[in-house]
């Protein structure tokens, strides 16, 4: 399949975009491009380390400049980490030249998915209040997505096929 635009997935962390972004990329036979990998092969040392080594800043920093590289050109599917929605050059980017899909879960998933995990530093000794507000934040940024992909009561292939299906109609 040959896209004029990329397919890029966006949510809150432990949303699935990587997953579920491979999964489509395999079924439209299209390169995969997971941001928040790029970053870490571009830094040389996890994410997690870079906010503990650098700072949220530097990270934001380098997100929008990975993230902007990635979105050139296009028949690609991207998967944006859980805060590059948020940044406003990425955002108007993905919103302008790209098919843009949030995965949206309801908070309490999500929550279950990000608690306590090492690999999300925005999280980490986070609490449950602070989590939640940081998912209220950002799903209403999430919203401005082209397409919003209610996931709490799908399987992997049913998101799958929903977002083929939504794509074949554009």
């Amino acid at each position: 399949m040959i896209l004029k635009k990329n397919i890029v997935f966006l949510g809150m962390m432990g949303s699935g975009k990587s997953s579920i972004g491979y999964l489509i990329s395999k079924k439209l036979n299209l390169v995969f491009v997971d941001v928040d990998n790029l970053i870490e092969e571009e830094s040389g040392i996890n994410i997690s380390e870079i906010f503990k080594l650098k700072g949220e800043n530097y990270f934001r920093n380098l997100e929008e400049k990975v993230t902007l590289k990635a979105l050139k050109g296009f028949n690609k599917v991207i998967s944006l980490g859980g805060g590059g929605f948020i940044n406003n050059r990425i955002r108007k980017e993905v919103l302008i030249n790209h098919f843009s899909f949030w995965l949206n879960w309801s908070e309490s998933i999500l929550l279950k998915r990000i608690k306590d995990s090492k690999k999300r530093p925005v999280a980490f000794q986070a609490s449950d209040v602070e989590i939640k507000l940081l998912i209220k934040k950002r799903t209403k940024i999430y919203s401005k997505a082209q397409f919003k992909i209610n996931c709490n009561k799908l399987s992997k292939t049913e998101i799958v096929k929903q977002i083929i299906k939504i794509n074949e109609l554009n």
